[in-house]
Formats: structure tokens, sequence, C-alpha cells
């Protein structure tokens, strides 16, 4: 495995390394960001009955935590974005499901979809992960896709309703 794949034995003893990895869902040998997806489906179903004010202001605290934990882990791995990172992974998916309608169909709709931004990262998704570093950069491209994800979960709305 290379450096960016590598999964450091710390991610089991250091409790920020543990959760920037999903609690250990990003330490899958394949597909991390996939699996580092799972815990903000859990998290999501214990927040979708707040109202949107509150949602939105939990979404918030956890995208500026975020920014500073993957910074923190990043410097301590030496490894920028490390795959099982995946903390940008469970508030990407917290964003596209903003607005969602209830229920499980669309749980695994805004997760297909956020998974394919992510993975595919078309523009502008792919340029701020070129280009904008460190914690913020992690987050960031993540939370892009989501918004791309969400207005494409919306858009089925309409059509599916």
């Amino acid at each position: 495995m290379t450096g960016r794949n590598r999964v450091p034995a710390t991610v089991w003893r250091d409790p920020w390394q543990f959760l920037a990895f999903g609690c250990g869902s990003g330490a899958m040998p394949f597909a991390p960001g996939t699996f580092g997806t799972l815990p903000g489906v859990l998290l999501y179903w214990w927040l979708q009955d707040l109202n949107l004010s509150w949602y939105l202001l939990v979404v918030a605290l956890l995208f500026g935590f975020g920014v500073w934990l993957c910074q923190r882990v990043s410097q301590q791995l030496g490894v920028h974005d490390h795959s099982g990172i995946v903390w940008d992974e469970i508030v990407g998916y917290l964003v596209t499901m903003t607005l969602a309608p209830p229920g499980i169909g669309w749980m695994i709709g805004g997760f297909v979809l956020f998974r394919v931004f992510d993975i595919t990262k078309p523009w502008p998704i792919h340029a701020i992960d070129r280009q904008v570093m460190g914690g913020l950069g992690i987050m960031l491209d993540d939370v892009v896709a989501a918004v791309l994800a969400a207005v494409c979960l919306q858009a089925l709305t309409l059509f599916i309703g």
C-alpha cells in the first residue's frame, strides 16, 4: 500500500485519528470513502428530524470541526488527504441530505449520488481537490460534491415526488 492508503497503527490508539477515520470505517482496504460515508448515513438517521435551522447548525459545526480535524490528522500522518480520512465524507453526506424527503429510498439515493460526485470529481470538484490544501481543501471538495448531489436529489424529487 502507498503512503496515501496505508493505515497506520496510531489510528486505533489516537482518538483524533480514530474519529477522522470515521471510527475505523475509513480503514477498509478497499473503497474507504464509500465505507467511510456509512457513519454519515447513521448520523443522518439521528439528525433527520431536526428543523432545518438546527440541522444546518449541526452540519456547519461538523464542517468547521472537520477542517481542524483533517488538518491535524493529515499533518500527524504526513500525508495530505489520506484515503482513510473520511470525516469529509461523513459531512458531505449530511450536506447532500439537506432538505431531502424522508425515507430510506432517498437516503440510498443521496448516498449513491454523493459517492458518484465524490469519486468522479467533475469540475469544479477536481479543481478544488487539486488547488485548495490543508483541512479546508480536504473538506471543501466533498462539500461541493455534496451540493451537486443535493441539487440532483432535489431535481429527482420533482420527477419522482
